[in-house]
């Protein structure tokens, strides 16, 4: 008989036992986790430097970084922010560094930094880890008293307990068993993930990266010769836009700019099963109008040099190459030579370069997902189940995730200590 049973060994589930633990030292504590291994995600988190949080310490500039949850972490966040988490490790004796992006990673640049932390806490703690305890069955039970209490059922043994926390993150199985319970699943689908493109402007450049501005159009709506007039019509406005850096790989394009995308239009680009054309801006400080004007001037003082090695805008010399290219701009014409039509052209690469994608594949190690336990049924002051008294959740099992940057964890963090909080005071 355990007095908190939290099921899943991830970031969250640690960070929930380890908190109940210290508010409430006598209590028995018990995490469970499916595999031979506790925090794997952890240990593969940015490149396996472990991304902790992110430097934005004001609770709704950090909102913003959450397609789902926004309006729920607002309050959360007030309560319990990434100052807090960055006190929480330096507490420990694990300092944070903050990179240039505003990600931020243990000094040593290693995961298993957190992961020890999180082992030597939970032994100092006395929190017992189960390991190979994949969860089978979550049955609510009468305890002592008119209390309710909880019976959980693993492929080795049936463990009671007073109260349940779960943190499963992307877990199908669990999911399906909350439903049972009465919980409102929202269906999971990918929400970090780059897109594969095949087209010969960005193939044979992997590596090469700029600022952008990428635009999403639907294909029914989407046409591809699009014209200055076209662009304000009815329903050929782009139905997503980011910016930033965007990454050529060898699939096709990454980079922050794109895993906006990913993230925001998670459920929009799983119903068009990622089949969707893109506009690709890489010059975003012109537009096709202004690049135009400046070529007008280019080709009067450099009307003596070839296009292709002039290089007249801020973009990487690979994907100029390709670009000139692809305007059917030869490698001897020069700007004195080139006519009013291959000007056009090569403005419109430049500003409104058309991309097919046709697919996607996961980012690095980072598998996000958007999908959960409806956000309506959670309490967000204390993380606990509006449908079943004594349940309580922490990290991606409900339906809130976020751009990459170390946001998903922070929702873990926050989600966790909440959720401790409150489970100690029921005590």
């Amino acid at each position: 008989m355990f007095d908190v049973i939290v099921i899943g060994g991830g970031a969250a589930g640690f960070y929930t036992a380890i908190h109940i633990a210290e508010a409430k030292p006598h209590l028995k504590i018990a995490i469970l986790e499916r595999g031979k291994d506790v925090l794997g995600k952890v240990k593969v988190s940015g490149g396996g430097r472990c991304n902790v949080t992110h430097a934005e310490f004001d609770p709704r500039e950090l909102t913003k970084s959450y397609p789902r949850g926004e309006k729920e972490l607002l309050g959360p966040f007030h309560t319990y922010c990434s100052g807090d988490t960055v006190g929480f490790f330096e507490e420990r004796g694990i300092t944070l560094k903050i990179e240039p992006d505003g990600r931020m990673f243990p000094e040593s640049d290693s995961s298993q930094t957190i992961i020890d932390c999180f082992l030597g806490e939970a032994d100092r703690l006395g929190i017992k880890v189960l390991k190979h305890s994949a969860v089978s069955e979550i049955e609510s039970i009468p305890m002592e008293g008119a209390e309710m209490g909880w019976q959980i059922t693993t492929i080795k043994h049936t463990y009671q307990s007073k109260k349940v926390v779960v943190a499963t993150g992307s877990n199908p199985k669990i999911w399906k068993l909350l439903q049972n319970l009465g919980h409102t699943i929202v269906p999971a689908v990918p929400s970090l993930f780059t897109f594969n493109c095949k087209d010969e402007r960005i193939s044979g450049i992997p590596g090469v990266s700029t600022l952008a501005q990428v635009e999403v159009f639907e294909n029914q709506v989407y046409i591809s010769k699009i014209t200055t007039k076209l662009k304000s019509s009815n329903g050929k406005s782009a139905i997503l836009t980011s910016d930033g850096p965007l990454l050529i790989t060898h699939w096709g394009l990454s980079g922050p700019a794109i895993l906006k995308l990913s993230a925001w239009g998670a459920r929009l680009l799983s119903g068009m099963e990622y089949r969707f054309k893109i506009r690709v801006n890489w010059l975003p400080e012109y537009n096709f109008e202004g690049l135009m004007g400046l070529f007008s001037e280019i080709k009067e003082i450099e009307a003596k040099k070839t296009v292709l090695r002039t290089k007249a805008v801020e973009v990487p010399r690979r994907l100029w190459t390709n670009l000139v290219r692809a305007s059917d701009i030869s490698e001897t014409d020069k700007w004195a030579d080139i006519t009013k039509n291959q000007l056009e052209k090569l403005a419109r690469q430049l500003t409104e370069c058309e991309l097919k994608i046709n697919g996607k594949s996961t980012f690095k190690e980072e598998f996000v997902t958007a999908g959960g336990i409806d956000l309506k049924e959670v309490n967000f002051k204390t993380y606990e189940s509006k449908k079943l008294p004594g349940m309580y959740f922490a990290g991606e099992v409900i339906d809130v995730d976020a751009i990459t940057g170390g946001f998903n964890f922070q929702n873990a963090w926050t989600g966790g200590f909440i959720a401790a909080q409150a489970v100690a005071k029921s005590f």
